[in-house]
């Protein structure tokens, strides 16, 4: 069953099915401790439950965590959903795998994040919450545990990679995606290409998967 979303709740979209595609190559133990930041309407939460996993899902929005709840109740799935920002619902648990889909859009007004585009918008350079992340989530991860996320070429993957590793967690890119632009992004393209983020031509963006492993 493919998640449904409320008015106002991000659409799982192309950076979602490659998260889960992901997250389905992942060897994950029985019962193993999940945890999906910014999780929408559930679909990469509900993805991991399908999988035996014991999951956590956080969202800032109401509207996104009752989403959530309604789709775990449809799916019949066990789904722990949480309100709050980033890691404040969670601290000091630990866990095998966190996931995200952060918000990761570069926005030329950082007054712009309210309501559903919070869901996108990320502030000038599209980091954000990307930063907050990096900064925060290796402190969460079991010995062995791997973090999982995607997000577009244009927010500076290559920072996202260096932070993680700067926090000792072995980290790559094992993922690409171009996909056409989307309403947001055909929007800000001459304010993307002002900034040298785009050619001229461009009508794609690639998307990267990110995975970083805290070793035993």
């Amino acid at each position: 069953m493919t998640p449904f979303a409320l008015p106002g709740v991000y659409a799982p979209q192309g950076d979602t099915d490659l998260l889960v595609q992901s997250l389905r190559r992942e060897p994950l133990l029985p019962q193993a401790r999940v945890l999906d930041l910014g999780t929408g309407t559930g679909a990469v939460a509900l993805a991991a439950a399908r999988l035996g996993a014991k999951v956590t899902a956080v969202d800032i929005s109401w509207r996104a965590v009752l989403n959530a709840r309604i789709n775990a109740a449809l799916a019949r799935l066990p789904l722990r959903v949480m309100r709050g920002r980033l890691l404040a619902p969670v601290s000091g648990r630990s866990f095998d795998l966190v996931l995200s889909n952060p918000p990761y859009v570069p926005s030329p007004a950082a007054d712009r994040r309210r309501g559903a585009a919070r869901s996108w918008d990320a502030g000038h350079d599209g980091r954000l919450v990307l930063d907050r992340i990096c900064r925060d989530v290796p402190a969460l991860l079991r010995a062995g545990g791997v973090l999982l996320l995607v997000q577009s070429a244009l927010s500076g993957p290559e920072k996202t990679l260096r932070l993680l590793r700067a926090a000792g967690l072995n980290t790559q890119v094992v993922e690409h995606r171009r996909i056409v632009f989307g309403p947001i992004l055909r929007s800000r393209s001459n304010w993307l290409q002002s900034r040298g983020l785009l050619e001229d031509d461009d009508e794609k963006e690639e998307l990267v998967i990110i995975r970083a492993e805290r070793l035993p």
